[in-house]
């Protein structure tokens, strides 16, 4: 009775993830959850069939390191042929692929190297950008302290000390030129 349960409950999970709209729907805890019990089948397949050693995945982020760039291509195809077969899912094309660990690892938001992380440059650019609209009075100083305060959490998993201090600076000159 528990696998004939179980199997229903796939089958609505696959309902839910192969709908007429693309991509998963990540913008909520649940649908969070959701991916990890889905994605849960192409973990065991990377680990138990491909037998990939360095394999992480966060939700629907993840990465495989191995030394040999053709063993990566062979990884790559199989697991595009089973995302496609078995889950109804496509790798993003552009997001996919193949790069040395010295030119860092695109990551759960972050740039990573052998011995740090980096910010994404895009996610720098949103505060700054931000910091402009409280400079430029389109949003209020409880609003830029409180996307600060996000922002700030989050950088501080990265390498990141001198670069939120200085852009905590930005927001203090900015209020000052208020005053």
């Amino acid at each position: 009775m528990r696998t004939l349960e179980r199997r229903e409950r796939e089958r609505e999970l696959t309902f839910w993830f192969s709908g007429d709209k693309k991509g998963m729907p990540l913008g909520n805890l649940t649908s969070q959850f959701f991916a990890n019990i889905y994605l849960n089948k192409l973990d065991y397949f990377v680990k138990h069939i491909l037998k990939a050693k360095y394999y992480l995945r966060y939700v629907d982020d993840f990465v495989i390191l191995h030394e040999s760039k053709e063993q990566l291509e062979e990884w790559k195809t199989e697991i595009v042929e089973f995302l496609r077969e078995k889950l109804k899912l496509e790798l993003h094309p552009q997001k996919s692929r193949i790069v040395l660990l010295s030119k860092g690892i695109d990551f759960v938001g972050f740039r990573n190297f052998h011995h740090h992380k980096l910010l994404r440059k895009r996610n720098i650019r949103n505060i700054r950008r931000k910091n402009d609209f409280y400079r430029d009075r389109i949003i209020s100083f409880s609003s830029i302290k409180d996307s600060y305060r996000g922002w700030q959490a989050y950088a501080k998993w990265g390498n990141t000390y001198k670069l939120r201090e200085q852009i905590k600076k930005e927001i203090i000159d900015n209020l000052c030129n208020e005053i």
